[in-house]
């Protein structure tokens, strides 16, 4: 199987340029879904880090470059929504969010800001010791006494010595803050006024009203990712265009 595609098949979210070089670089198997950006195409063509490749490689095995707390040395290792991505050497530390058009973008933050990751609960496991497993969806797996169900958003230290302590809880429910990652809707943040639990396979439905527009608008269970209680943890950062 290949390990390039061609530039012009490459994912929306991505928003690279089509018509420089005819291949790019694949994503490798990861926790993110399709849309995960190579961390190296992010340097090289996003952010303007690296001219090359090979640059980019250089950048990587300096362990320069640490993503969710670890320092990263594939460059086609995938990043997503609410991926913490630090420079270090340069002073420099990101948030990947989905922007409106349904775009990755990298939104700066504070060298703080970056101790933490928000992260969405996947379901849950009973390990040895009759212990609770939170399987998490951008790969991690933590054991913790939090009472927390599926789609709720735990807020992760990624401090090596508090690495996965969680901080903060952010359940599924009406009444809270969401944020959608998926279809026409995304980027917008909204407080969930009602969730409809369909029969069968139709995924569930949820209506929210959106932050600052009062607008309501409904989506799908699976676009929702809870981002605080009566407010938003997270700002707007002004990503629509």
């Amino acid at each position: 199987m290949s390990e390039h595609l061609k530039r012009l098949v490459a994912p929306r979210a991505w928003h690279i340029a089509k018509k420089t070089n005819t291949f790019i670089s694949k994503t490798a198997p990861g926790p993110h879904n399709g849309q995960a950006l190579p961390i190296g195409v992010w340097l090289r063509d996003t952010m303007g880090f690296a001219q090359t490749l090979k640059e980019v490689k250089q950048i990587l095995n300096e362990r320069s470059v640490i993503v969710n707390g670890r320092p990263c040395r594939d460059p086609k290792m995938g990043i997503g929504i609410f991926d913490i991505i630090a420079i270090p050497k340069m002073g420099k530390y990101y948030r990947i969010l989905l922007a409106k058009n349904g775009r990755l973008v990298a939104i700066s933050i504070e060298a703080e800001d970056a101790k933490s990751r928000l992260c969405k609960v996947q379901d849950k496991t009973i390990v040895s010791g009759g212990k609770t497993q939170v399987n998490l969806t951008y790969g991690a797996n933590v054991l913790t006494e939090e009472a927390c169900s599926p789609k709720d958003s735990l807020v992760l230290s990624l401090e090596p010595e508090q690495r996965f302590t969680v901080l903060d809880h952010f359940p599924y429910k009406e009444g809270n803050m969401a944020m959608v990652i998926g279809g026409r809707h995304s980027g917008k943040i909204g407080k969930i006024q009602t969730i409809t639990t369909v029969m069968g396979s139709t995924p569930n439905t949820v209506i929210l009203e959106e932050v600052g527009t009062g607008t309501q608008f409904d989506t799908i269970d699976s676009y929702i990712y809870m981002v605080g209680r009566e407010t938003p943890v997270i700002a707007e950062w002004g990503i629509e265009e």
